[in-house]
């Protein structure tokens, strides 16, 4: 499981950089200036928030003062990223979640507290954008409360050599349903994120479905 100590100690790059010495590792720099590049864009604010919508809602690894369950709308999450390292291998990559552009997306906003927020921040651009996937975007969260907060999401870059777009949903089960790495099992991934999904009362049907697929997949490998 990614944790707070491995991701500021640096294990988790080391970790893919040994397993795949192709892929590009960015760089402290480079996710220093990431991070500064995304604050400079951003609106004014008197809170920090960050949207989570798979892993960082179960495990988020950082510390935060308060979490506001909410939709983004214009966004929606999609299995669209190969995962060779996490929850899978070179001959078997697995799949994970990214934003992909048109319609919404449920999940958690984490407000970081601002004098926590330099540590903060770099741990989850360390987790994040360890290899570049994803482009910190500035986002409105409308919150069950009411409230409209704008928040930093990491939605999908089109442009990234492990981008997974267009997979049948055939295709994506497959994946799901085969492929393990280091942190785990894809389907344990999937199956996670539903189940904390439902504990917050914001079911995602698209992810139910792929389950209910993922674990027929399954189930002629577990009764052997």
């Amino acid at each position: 499981m990614l944790t707070r100590e491995n991701l500021k100690s640096g294990i988790l790059r080391e970790m893919i950089r040994q397993a795949d010495p192709t892929i590009e590792i960015w760089s402290d720099d480079r996710i220093r200036a990431s991070l500064a590049a995304t604050m400079a864009d951003g609106p004014e604010r008197d809170a920090i928030w960050v949207f989570g919508y798979g892993s960082l809602i179960w495990n988020p690894a950082f510390h935060y003062v308060e979490t506001c369950k909410g939709r983004l709308p214009g966004y929606h999450r999609e299995y669209c990223l190969w995962t060779r390292l996490g929850r899978g291998t070179i001959d078997n990559p697995g799949l994970t979640l990214g934003l992909e552009t048109g319609g919404e997306c449920t999940g958690v906003a984490f407000r970081i507290d601002k004098d926590a927020a330099e540590e903060e921040l770099e741990i989850i651009w360390r987790r994040e954008m360890v290899a570049g996937a994803y482009v910190p975007t500035w986002v409105t969260i409308t919150c069950c409360d009411g409230r409209h907060i704008p928040a930093i999401a990491f939605v999908i870059d089109h442009g990234f050599e492990r981008y997974a777009g267009g997979l049948t949903e055939d295709e994506i089960v497959e994946r799901v349903a085969t492929a393990r790495g280091p942190l785990g099992g894809c389907s344990d991934y999937l199956f996670n994120t539903v189940k904390h999904l439902d504990e917050l009362g914001l079911p995602d049907p698209y992810l139910h479905r792929l389950a209910d697929r993922v674990r027929v997949r399954m189930a002629p490998e577990a009764a052997q």
